[in-house]
């Protein structure tokens, strides 16, 4: 199998985690609870493959300095995307409350579909890169972005839900996000492969810094909002877990 191929698979497993997570919201009543909690554990496992599956191997192949650099500018391209995006209606788009209708804010609907995008894509783009040089998908790094593409999936289709969203509409997004994730994963494996180490580093730290932002702008803000003082110990056993995961891989 080519190897483009492969990491399209991969991206397109991990974008599919979302549409699970869609239809379990779409067809049960999932206690908010509940979503809460995976949510944050999901961002604790992301931010541990953050950590320890892109900065440090970035570190490690292209210098300190691009890292950082790199890094820093993945989470204020990320930020400025986002500030953008939430003036249009995105801001709660992983929230499973108080997402505005259509007719509440026009053009919300394109905002939160463009905002899940920008949410996938640096996710998808380190899975295709960590297949370069014939190493094996980093399996930390697709479990982080599965298990937090879940309740990502459940909280954000139970707000588009009641919103009054349409099934067309919530399975439209997330179905395209999933093959967007594909593309990307594939994309940054062809595009990437032969390149400068110094370039794949600074491209997984931009990756890096954009996953973060994302954790601290939209994951754990809707964990907390119900999770309450359970949030911490849940991050901390996501991290954990995928600390031991990563190590033991």
């Amino acid at each position: 199998m080519p190897q483009w191929l492969e990491a399209g698979i991969w991206g397109l497993a991990g974008g599919g985690a979302l549409v699970v997570g869609a239809l379990v919201a779409w067809f049960l009543r999932v206690p908010r609870d509940v979503v809460a909690v995976v949510m944050a554990f999901g961002a604790g496992v992301l931010t541990a493959a953050a950590a320890f599956e892109l900065m440090d191997e970035a570190e490690q192949t292209g210098g300190l300095l691009p890292t950082s650099l790199g890094f820093a500018a993945g989470a204020t391209g990320y930020v400025l995307a986002n500030l953008v995006l939430a003036r249009h209606g995105a801001r709660h788009r992983k929230r499973s409350s108080d997402q505005p209708a259509e007719s509440e804010q026009a053009g919300s609907g394109t905002a939160i579909a463009v905002g899940a995008l920008l949410d996938g894509v640096p996710e998808s783009v380190v899975l295709g890169v960590s297949l370069i040089g014939g190493g094996g998908v980093g399996v930390a790094m697709l479990a982080a972005v599965v298990v937090s593409n879940v309740p990502e999936g459940l909280s954000s289709v139970a707000g588009m839900k009641q919103a009054g969203r349409s099934a067309r509409y919530v399975f439209g997004v997330w179905g395209g996000i999933a093959v967007a994730s594909g593309v990307s994963a594939a994309l940054g494996n062809v595009l990437l492969d032969g390149a400068p180490p110094g370039l794949v580093a600074v491209i997984t730290a931009v990756a890096a810094g954009a996953i973060l932002a994302m954790i601290a702008d939209t994951m754990i803000p809707e964990a907390y909002e119900r999770a309450r003082l359970y949030t911490g110990l849940c991050t901390t056993a996501g991290f954990l877990t995928a600390f031991v995961v990563e190590r033991l891989g």
